[in-house]
Parts: C-alpha cells; structure tokens; sequence
C-alpha cells in the first residue's frame, strides 16, 4: 500500500469561525491506481489532495505513506520525501519563468544532487516522450498552454516518483489539449506511476479506474 489514512480531519479558521475541511477521512490507496477525486466546490477535494501530497498537516488522524507515519515528521523530512517520491502537475503550471523547458524538467534533477550527464539523458528521453524536443530552450511565455502543461509533467515524473498528484490538470487548457494531458498522464499510470487526480470535468472523472466523491470534508462514496 502506498497510501493510508486513517480518520484524518483538517479545520481551519476562517474569521474566527472553524471551517471543517476534513472529518476523519480515511482512505487506502494502492501502487498503480488511479483515481479521480470529485465533488462541489469547498468540499474538501484541494486539502485532501495536498494532505496527500504533504503540503498541509492534519490535525489529527494517521497518515502512512510507504508504510512511514509522516504526520510527526519535520518539514526536512517531508520536503525530501516530497522530492523524492511525489509529482505534483497544477492547473496553472507553476512553471519558473526565467527558465526554459529543458531547465524546469531538469530543476528537480538538480536539486537532488543527480550527476548532470544523467541528468541530461533524462530530461531529453521525458522532452522527446512528450513531443518537446523542438521547444525545450523555449522559456513558458513562449510555449502554448498545452505545451506548458506537458513541461509540468515531465518536471513531475522526472525523478521517478511513486505517486503523482494532478489538481485540474487540464482546468486551464481547451479541449484537445487536455485530451493530450490526460492521455499522458494515463500512459505514465500503464507504466506503473499511481495518479491521483482532483477534477471538475465528469467526463474525466469517470476515465479513472476509481472515483471518490466528497461532499462537506467526507468520502461520500469511492468505487
């Protein structure tokens, strides 16, 4: 199993008043799923996905990740892990601007040390898998939404994580270029990288091989 929580809740305060983002949710996940994660708007869909991705700690409950507890783990410890074994792909890319394709597919690389040559053998096989060969020393202004995308997802699955999570990933792309997305981020989940994405879109959502709803911080139903 690569993923378990146990009962986790998260409340904010929102002008004085706790805002219940998450009430004891539990949820196992296992290596090579994909899962789509639906629901209204503040129904606790974004903090479920960054519990999951270590961007934000629970106020109770349990959370295993790789068979580890990391709620009690320093934000070090959480940061490496982060680097080393989650993707995120955002709506809006987050992608650095004064960096060309190439450099933002190779940041991750460099932040862990990796030796450069290997690091240019990886970053050339992801641009090329990805149809990016022609823009990598373009910078993201230069590059079409999709492309800009696809740049995103190869700085995701560049160290090889063992979970990658997508927050609407194709919310900010017309149609053909989210279908291009979704294709690959399907075509890295038949390869063995478990997807967990969050999405508006229906139609997505019932590509996934199994769909959690949420409504006010809870599972309404998963299958």
């Amino acid at each position: 199993m690569i993923v378990e929580l146990q009962e986790i809740s998260r409340t904010f305060a929102v002008g004085g008043e706790p805002v219940h983002a998450l009430r004891q949710v539990s949820l196992a996940v296992d290596p090579g799923e994909y899962i789509s994660i639906m629901g209204p708007s503040g129904s606790g869909k974004s903090t479920l996905l960054n519990t999951l991705g270590l961007l934000d700690r629970p106020n109770s409950g349990r959370y295993l990740f790789e068979g580890r507890d990391v709620v009690t783990l320093s934000d070090d410890e959480l940061a490496r892990i982060r680097r080393q074994r989650i993707g995120f792909v955002f709506q809006f890319f987050h992608l650095v601007p004064r960096m060309t394709a190439a450099q933002n597919v190779e940041l991750p690389l460099i932040l862990e040390g990796e030796d450069p040559g290997r690091r240019q053998v990886r970053v050339r096989e992801l641009l090329g898998r990805l149809g990016l060969m022609d823009r990598q020393d373009h910078r993201p202004e230069e590059l079409s939404g999709g492309q800009r995308q696809r740049v995103a997802i190869a700085r995701a699955a560049v160290n090889r994580p063992a979970l990658l999570l997508a927050d609407e990933p194709t919310g900010n792309l017309d149609r053909a270029a989210g279908h291009e997305v979704v294709e690959i981020l399907e075509q890295l989940n038949r390869e063995g990288l478990t997807l967990i994405m969050v999405t508006h879109d229906p139609e997505l959502g019932q590509r996934a091989h199994r769909r959690i709803v949420m409504v006010d911080g809870r599972i309404d139903s998963d299958g």
